[in-house]
C-alpha cells in the first residue's frame, strides 16, 4: 500500500523570499558621497538612488537626506501602474524602480489570487522605496563602502502596528497551491505573526545567499521626543468588498461565512451510571437479557406445576429408560413396504412416527441405491473416478493469480474502474521504493533518540552511493536507478531524502555546514536555495522524516528514503519490466549489505518495493508445503483409528483397523479437490494461494464427517445380515441426513460467490464444487469401497494386504469372541451426557447461559472493525512485516489525494471555471473553496491541506499582473521569463535585463479578458504554454513538472478537458479504520461537490481500490448471512416437511453466527472478504453439528426426553468423533501455517468455529429439544 506520498515536484528554484529581499536591495540606493544630519520631515527623503553593489551583485542604497524629487509624467505613470498611492513626488530614481519592479515580480504569482494580500505587500515596498515621505518613517542606522562610495548597511524601519496586523492577517491564509501549503511559508518562513514576518525580511544575509544586503528594523514604538512617524498606509482586509480574496484565501470573508458547517463528529451513545460510562447498545442488550431470564424461569415454573397438576408424584424421571433399549434408534424395525413408516418396539408407547415423504422419498432411494451399490461395487467406483479424473484434465491449464489488484479487487469496482480512467486519462500514480531507517530506544518504553546526527547522515550518504551503484539486468540491458526515476525537472531523481538538503552530494555537506545545514532546511525548506533539492524543488520535512512530533523535525529518530519510479499501465505490455528488475535487485542489496550496514550502527532497517507484495505472495505458495503434508498424515492416522473397531484379541487386530478405507477417503477428497480446481481451471479461472493450502483443509474436514457417519451407520447394522442389506439400511439410516448437510453447506460456500473479491469469490466457487463432489464421491466410489473393506474382514483378509488371509481357527477364534458392545463415547452419551442434560436445573443454565453468550456476542459485534492488515497477508517471517510497522509508526504524511474533474468545459460561456477555481472573483463554493473549508476540519474530512490548483496557476500566470510570465516575442510565440534561455543563461553569468526578449510584451491586458478570465480560444492557446513553462525565480507559477500529468490535453480543442486532477493530501493514517474512513470521507465530500456544481467530480488515492470493499463490508456480509441461512432453512423445510425443526436448526445457526461473530471481537478479527466467507462458510459447517442430531430426534419414538436420548445416543458418538475431532485435528494443523493469514482467519475463526458448534450440537440442541413442544411434523 503506498501512503507515502511527496510534494509532487511542483516548481523549481522558487527562489520566492528573493522577492521580499531584493525588492528591498532594490530600493537601497544612493550617490551621495557622505550621509548629511538625518531631516526626519515630509517631502524628505531617507536614501536615493542607487550608489553600488556587494560582491554578489545585489545594489546597494545612498544615505541621502534631501527632498523628494518630482518624476517627469511617464515615470510618474510607471510608478502608479506599480504603486497607485503614489502621485507626486518620489524618493526612488528610474533605476531603483525598475529594479523594484523587477523584484517584485516575484511576489506577485504568488499572491495575485488575493488582491488584498497583494495590494498591502506592493503597499509595504512602494512605501518603503519610493514613498515621498520615506524619512518620517525610515532612519539609517549604519552605513558601509561600497565600490569606493558610502552605502546604507542598516536602517529603521517604522511601521505602525494596525498596518503590520494587517498586511499578515490579509495574507496568512493564502495559498501557494503549486506546493499546497501557504504562501506565507515562501514570502515568510512560515511566519505565525507580523513580527516573525518583519524579522525574516529584515535579516541581513551574507554574500551569494537570498535576502537583504543590508539589517532592517522593523519597529513599531517610536522614541520620546522623536519626530518619526510610522509609516502607516491604507491597508486592504482580505474580506475587502473591492479587492476582496476567495473562500480559500480568506475563510472569513463574509461570502464564506454562510457555507454549511462540516458535521460534527459522530460519538455513539452512552449512558453513564455513576462513575460507569455505557455504550446504550450494552445496556440496551443487558436489560433484555434480564428480561428473557425473567420470561424463561416464569415459563418453566408455569409447566412444572401443570405437569405436576396433571400426573401428581408418580411422574417418570424426565429421562427414564422404560425398556432398556426399546426407545433406542437402532431398535427401529424397517419395514422394507414402508420405510417411511417406523413402528416403535416399546410396548407402552404403540405411536407411529411419520417420515416427511421427501424424507421417506430420500430413505428409500438410498436403501435400494445403497444395495445396488453393494451388490455392484466395482463399477460405481471406477465410474464415479472416472469422470472425477476427467475434471482433472483441466489442470493442464492451471494458473496461480498473485497479483494483488486481481485478488482482491472485483472487476465492477468502482475504485477499480476510477483508477482505470485516472491512469488512462492522466497518469498512472509513481512506483515507491522505499527505505526507513530508525534508532532504537535505549529503554523498551523509553523515547528513541534523535536520528539526526553527523554519523548517521554519512552513513545515508554511504547507502544511497550503494543504491546509485544497483545495476540490474532485464533482457541483456543494465537497468541503474536514473534509467527508472521520476525526473519531473532536469536529469535528476526526484528522490525524498534529507540529502536533498545537501543536493544528493556528500562534498556539499562540509560546505554548507552539515548537520547545522540540515536543522536549519528544516524550517526554511521553501526560501533557502541551498536547501532547495538536486531536482530544483523544495522538500518538506515531512516526507523524508519521521518519528517526531509537530514540527519538532530535530526530534526524529527515523529517515525515511522514497524513491519514486515511472509506471506504466500494467495491463499493456511489461512496461514495467526495467523497473521490476532494478527492484529485485534492490530488495537484495538490502537484505545483503544495507541490513548488515544500518544494524551495525545500533540501528534498524525496514525496506520495500512496489512489487514486493506480490513477490512475497508468490513465496508464501510454498512456505506451507510441509504443513500440508503433516496435516494430511495426521488427518489419514485419525481416520484410519475412527473408522476401525476396537480389536478384541491380537489376531483380529489386522481385520478390524481400516487403514486402507481411511487412505482411499483421503484419497477421495483429494480428486473431490482437483476436480473441482480442474474444472474451473478449463474456464481460465486462475485459483489462488488460499485455494491451494486451505481447501483441502477444508474439504478433508468436511468429508471425514459424512465417511464416519457411513462407516458408524454400517457397524450398527446387525452382523448376520448379507453385506448389501447392511450397507442398504446403513444408507436409508443416514443417506437423507447426510443429502441435507452436504447439500446446505454446498448452497452455504456458494453464496460466497456473491462478494466481490475475486480471490474469495473463487474460494467459494472452488469450495462449493470440491464439497459437492465430495459428497459424490462418498455417496459412490466410498460406499463401494466400504463394500469392499467388509467383505475382505469377512473374508478374513488383512488390512492394506487383503491378499493375506488368516487361517479359519483364527477366524473363529475371533468370532468367538466378537460381541456387540457400545463403543465408549456412546455409553458416556447414554449413561453420562443424556441423564445429566436431562436435569431441569441443567436445561435452563444451558438455555440461559447460551443466550447470554449470544446477547453478548451482539453487543461485541459492533466493535468489529472493518479491514485487513497487510501484515496478516503476509508470512510471518516476510521483511514487509516490519515495514508495514514502521510505517504506521513513524509516517507524518497522509497518501496523495486527487480530485478528478470529468468533462470540464472552460468556454467562457460555461459557469465551470468559476465553479472550480478559487482565486479572486470565483464562486464562494467553487470545488477548490471547498476542498479548503474541508482541510480546516480534518479529523472529519481526512483532507490535510488545500488543493494543489492547476487552473487557479493558470489564471494567475495567464493575468496582466503576472507580467513576468505569460509572455509573447513580437512573432506571437511564447517568450520565457526574463531568468530563463533564451533570455538569460545562467550558466554564464547574472542575468541582465535586454538581449533577445527586450520585446517581450504580457499575453494579455485586462482589455483583452473578460472579467479576468481567458475566452475559450485565448485559454485553447495558452494551456499548452502553461504546461510546458518551466518555474524559476521571475515565474513561480510554470505548470511544467507540477501539473505535467494533471490535465488530459486529448481532444481539449473542442473547448472540453476530459479530465484535470487537483493534489492534495489525506491526514496520516495509521490504523485500517482510518483508510475507510477517509475514503468514505471524500466519497461523500464529491458527492455533495457533485450535486451542488451538477459536475462530475470524484476523488482517487492509490490505496482506494483495496480499501472500497470495506465501505459496505458489514451490509454485503448480513446479506449474504442472510442468504445462506434462508438457503439452509428452505434444504431443510422440503426435506424435513416440520417448519419447528427447520426453524430450531435455523435458530440455532444464528446463534452458532453470532457467537463466532463474538469470539472475533474479542481476538481482534477485522471484518472483510476473508472473515465474510469464512462466516458463510460456517453457516454450511455448523449444519453437521446440528442436523445430524435433529433428524434423528425426528425418527426417533417416545417422548421428548426418550427422543433426545435416542438421538444423542446413535448420532451424539457420531457428531462429536466424526465431525468434531475431525475438523478439530484439520484445524489444529492450520496453527503451525507460517501465513499469518490462515493463522487467524482459518485456525482461529474454524477452531471457534469447532467449539461453538459443538457446544451448540450436543449441549443445546438437545436442552432445547427436551425444554419446548416439538413433533415430527
Amino acid at each position: 500500500m503506498k501512503i507515502m506520498g511527496f510534494p509532487v515536484i511542483f516548481s523549481a528554484r522558487i527562489t520566492l523570499l528573493l522577492l521580499q529581499v531584493l525588492v528591498l536591495s532594490s530600493m537601497h540606493s544612493l550617490t551621495t558621497a557622505q550621509t548629511p544630519r538625518a531631516i526626519h520631515s515630509d517631502e524628505y527623503c531617507a536614501m536615493y538612488d542607487i550608489c553600488g553593489q556587494r560582491s554578489d551583485g545585489k545594489v546597494l542604497n545612498c544615505p541621502y537626506s534631501s527632498p523628494s524629487v518630482k518624476p517627469d509624467d511617464l515615470f510618474s505613470a510607471k510608478i502608479q501602474s506599480l504603486c497607485p498611492s503614489l502621485n507626486g513626488n518620489v524618493c526612488c530614481s528610474e533605476q531603483q524602480f525598475e529594479t523594484l519592479r523587477a523584484q517584485v515580480q516575484q511576489a506577485i504569482p504568488i499572491l495575485v489570487g488575493c488582491p488584498a494580500c497583494l495590494r498591502n505587500f506592493l503597499n509595504l515596498f512602494c512605501e518603503l522605496s519610493c514613498s515621498p515621505n520615506q524619512s518620517l518613517f525610515i532612519n539609517v542606522t549604519s552605513v558601509s563602502e561600497a565600490t569606493g562610495n558610502t552605502t546604507v548597511d542598516g536602517i529603521d524601519f517604522y511601521v505602525t502596528e494596525t498596518f503590520g496586523d494587517g498586511l499578515y492577517q490579509a495574507c496568512k491564509d493564502v495559498k501557494f497551491g503549486t506546493m499546497n501549503t501557504r504562501a506565507i511559508d515562501f514570502v515568510g518562513a512560515g511566519a505565525s505573526n507580523y513580527e516573525e514576518w518583519f524579522a525574516f525580511l529584515g535579516e541581513k544575509v551574507p554574500p551569494g545567499g537570498p535576502g537583504s544586503p543590508y539589517s532592517i528594523h522593523f519597529k513599531t514604538t517610536i522614541p520620546d521626543s522623536s519626530p518619526i512617524k510610522p509609516m502607516n498606509a491604507s491597508v486592504y482586509s482580505c474580506n475587502d468588498t473591492s479587492l476582496g480574496c476567495s473562500c480559500g484565501d480568506c475563510p472569513s470573508a463574509p461570502v464564506c461565512s454562510g457555507s454549511e458547517p462540516s458535521p460534527p463528529i459522530k460519538e455513539l451513545c452512552s449512558i453513564r451510571m455513576g462513575s460507569l460510562k455505557v455504550r446504550c447498545v450494552d445496556f440496551s442488550i443487558a436489560l433484555l437479557y434480564i428480561l428473557l431470564v425473567f420470561v424463561l424461569f416464569g415459563w418453566v415454573f408455569m409447566q412444572r406445576t401443570r405437569q405436576e397438576g396433571r400426573v401428581g408424584s408418580n411422574v417418570e424421571p424426565l429421562l427414564n429408560d422404560t425398556g432398556g433399549e426399546g426407545s433406542s434408534f437402532t431398535n427401529i424395525p424397517r419395514d422394507e413396504t414402508h420405510p417411511e413408516e417406523v413402528q416403535v418396539m416399546d410396548p407402552h408407547k404403540q405411536n407411529a412416527m411419520q417420515l416427511s415423504y421427501v424424507q421417506g422419498c430420500l430413505s428409500r432411494f438410498y436403501r435400494a441405491y445403497g444395495r445396488w451399490a453393494a451388490r455392484k461395487p466395482s463399477t460405481v467406483l471406477c465410474s464415479s473416478l472416472a469422470i472425477v479424473l476427467l475434471l482433472c484434465l483441466g489442470l493442464l491449464r492451471f494458473k496461480v493469480e498473485t497479483q494483488p489488484e486481481k485478488l482482491w479487487v472485483g472487476p465492477g469496482s468502482k475504485a477499480a474502474e476510477e483508477k482505470d480512467f485516472f491512469d488512462s486519462h492522466l497518469a498512472p500514480f509513481y512506483r515507491i521504493e522505499q527505505l526507513i531507517i530508525a534508532t532504537i530506544p535505549e529503554s523498551e518504553n523509553g523515547k528513541p533518540p534523535s536520528i539526526i546526527t553527523e554519523d548517521n547522515i554519512q552513513l545515508l550518504f554511504e547507502i544511497q552511493e550503494k543504491v546509485d551503484g544497483i545495476r540490474a539486468n532485464y533482457s541483456g540491458l543494465f537497468v541503474s536507478l536514473t534509467d527508472i526515476c521520476l525526473k519531473p525537472l532536469g536529469d535528476d531523481c526526484a528522490t525524498q531524502s534529507i540529502l536533498q538538503y545537501f543536493q544528493m552530494d556528500p562534498d556539499n555537506y562540509d560546505n554548507y555546514g552539515g548537520v547545522e545545514h540540515a536543522e536549519y532546511c528544516f524550517q526554511h525548506y521553501t526560501s533557502t536555495e541551498t536547501c532547495f533539492s538536486a531536482f530544483k524543488a523544495p522538500l518538506e520535512p515531512t516526507t523524508a522524516l519521521g518519528g517526531f512530533s509537530g514540527n519538532n523535525y530535530s526530534e526524529a529518530s527515523a529517515f525515511i528514503i522514497t524513491y519514486p519510479v515511472n509506471n506504466a499501465i500494467a495491463k499493456f505490455g511489461d512496461e514495467n519490466g526495467k523497473a521490476t528488475a532494478w527492484e529485485k535487485a534492490f530488495i537484495q542489496l538490502a537484505k545483503e549489505e544495507l541490513l548488515p550496514m544500518v544494524q551495525s550502527s545500533n540501528l534498524t532497517l525496514s525496506f520495500s518495493s512496489e512489487s514486493s507484495i506480490e513477490e512475497e505472495l508468490k513465496r508464501e505458495s510454498t512456505a506451507d508445503v510441509i504443513t500440508i503434508l503433516v496435516s494430511y498424515i495426521v488427518m489419514f492416522a485419525y481416520i484410519s483409528v475412527t473408522l476401525g473397531d476396537t480389536p478384541h484379541h491380537l489376531s483380529s487386530f489386522y481385520l478390524s483397523t481400516k487403514v486402507l478405507l481411511g487412505l482411499s477417503g483421503v484419497l477421495l477428497v483429494m480428486l473431490s479437490v482437483l476436480g473441482s480446481v480442474g474444472f474451473f481451471s478449463a474456464f481460465g479461472v486462475k485459483s489462488t494461494l488460499i485455494i491451494m493450502e486451505v481447501i483441502p483443509f477444508l474439504v478433508l474436514a468436511v468429508g471425514v464427517d459424512n465417511m464416519c457417519i457411513i462407516v458408524d451407520a454400517v457397524k450398527r447394522q446387525p452382523s448376520d445380515i448379507p453385506i448389501e442389506d447392511q450397507i442398504s439400511n446403513a444408507m436409508g439410516e443416514v443417506g437423507p441426513s447426510i443429502t441435507l448437510a452436504s447439500l446446505s453447506e454446498v448452497l452455504a460456500f456458494a453464496v460466497g460467490s456473491f462478494v466481490s473479491m475475486p480471490a474469495c469469490r473463487v474460494f467459494s466457487m472452488i469450495a462449493a464444487l470440491a464439497v459437492l463432489l465430495d459428497f459424490l464421491l462418498q455417496i459412490t466410489a466410498f460406499v463401494a469401497l466400504v463394500t469392499l473393506d467388509f467383505e475382505r474382514a469377512k473374508d478374513n483378509r488383512v488390512d492394506c494386504f487383503p491378499c493375506i488371509k488368516l487361517n479359519r481357527h483364527s477366524m473363529e477364534q475371533t468370532e468367538g469372541t466378537r460381541q456387540e458392545t457400545d463403543g465408549l463415547l456412546t455409553r458416556y452419551m447414554k449413561e453420562v451426557h443424556a441423564p445429566f442434560l436431562g436435569l431441569w436445573v441443567v436445561k435452563i443454565l444451558v438455555i440461559a447461559i447460551f443466550g447470554a453468550f449470544t446477547l453478548a456476542s451482539i453487543a461485541l459485534c459492533t466493535r468489529i472493525e472493518p479491514g485487513l492488515e497487510q501484515q496478516i497477508a503476509l508470512p510471518r517471517d516476510s521483511y514487509l512485516q516490519g515495514y508495514f510497522s514502521n510505517i504506521s509508526e513513524y509516517l507524518r504524511v497522509g497518501p496523495p489525494l486527487y480530485f478528478v474533474v470529468k468533462d470540464y468545459n472552460y468556454s467562457l460561456e460555461s459557469k465551470h471555471t468559476n465553479q472550480l477555481c478559487s482565486i479572486s472573483k470565483c464562486d464562494s463554493n467553487s470545488l477548490l473553496n471547498e476542498i479548503s473549508r474541508a482541510s480546516l476540519v480534518p479529523k472529519s474530512s481526512y483532507i490535510a491541506k488545500p488543493a494543489a490548483s492547476w487552473l487557479d496557476d493558470f489564471l494567475v500566470w495567464i493575468s496582466p499582473e503576472a507580467f513576468s510570465c505569460c509572455r509573447k516575442f513580437t512573432n506571437d510565440s511564447y517568450c520565457p521569463p526574463d531568468d530563463q534561455p533564451p533570455c538569460c543563461f545562467p550558466d554564464e553569468g547574472p542575468c541582465e535585463f535586454g538581449g533577445v526578449c527586450k520585446d517581450c510584451t504580457t499575453c494579455f491586458r485586462h482589455s483583452d479578458l473578460v472579467n479576468d478570465r481567458p475566452s475559450t480560444a485565448q485559454f485553447k492557446e495558452k494551456l499548452p504554454w502553461f504546461l510546458d513553462a518551466l518555474p524559476s525565480a521571475d515565474c513561480a507559477k510554470g505548470g511544467h513538472g507540477a501539473y505535467t500529468n494533471s490535465v488530459d490535453l486529448n481532444g481539449y480543442k473542442g473547448g472540453v478537458i476530459q479530465a484535470s486532477e487537483f493534489r492534495t493530501y489525506h491526514t496520516p493514517l495509521n490504523k485500517q479504520g482510518d483508510y475507510v474512513n477517509a475514503i468514505r470521507a471524500a466519497r461523500e465530500f464529491c458527492s455533495k461537490i457533485s450535486a451542488s456544481l451538477k459536475m462530475d467530480v470524484f476523488p482517487y488515492s492509490v490505496f482506494y481500490i483495496f480499501f472500497e470493499q470495506y465501505l459496505d463490508v458489514w451490509k454485503i456480509a448480513l446479506i449474504n448471512i442472510a442468504i445462506a441461512l434462508g438457503a439452509v432453512f428452505v434444504v431443510c423445510l422440503v426435506i424435513t416437511s416440520s417448519v419447528w425443526s427447520s426453524a430450531i436448526i435455523l435458530l440455532v445457526l444464528l446463534m452458532i453466527i453470532l457467537d463466532l461473530l463474538g469470539v472475533m471481537a474479542i481476538l481482534g478479527i477485522q471484518l472483510n472478504a476473508v472473515s465474510v466467507v469464512n462466516l458463510i462458510m460456517s453457516i454450511g459447517i455448523a449444519v453437521e453439528f446440528c442436523v445430524h442430531i435433529a433428524h434423528a430426534f425426528m425418527v426417533s419414538s417416545g417422548d421428548r426426553s426418550q427422543r433426545a436420548r435416542t438421538a444423542l445416543c446413535t448420532m451424539g458418538a457420531s457428531v462429536f468423533s466424526g465431525i468434531t475431532l475431525t475438523k478439530l485435528v484439520g484445524v489444529l494443523v492450520l496453527f503451525f501455517s507460517t501465513s499469518e493469514i490462515f493463522v487467524v482467519y482459518y485456525f482461529q475463526m474454524y477452531l471457534a468455529l469447532v467449539i461453538i458448534g459443538f457446544l451448540h450440537g450436543l449441549v443445546f440442541l438437545p436442552a432445547l429439544f427436551l425444554h419446548f413442544p416439538f413433533t415430527s411434523n
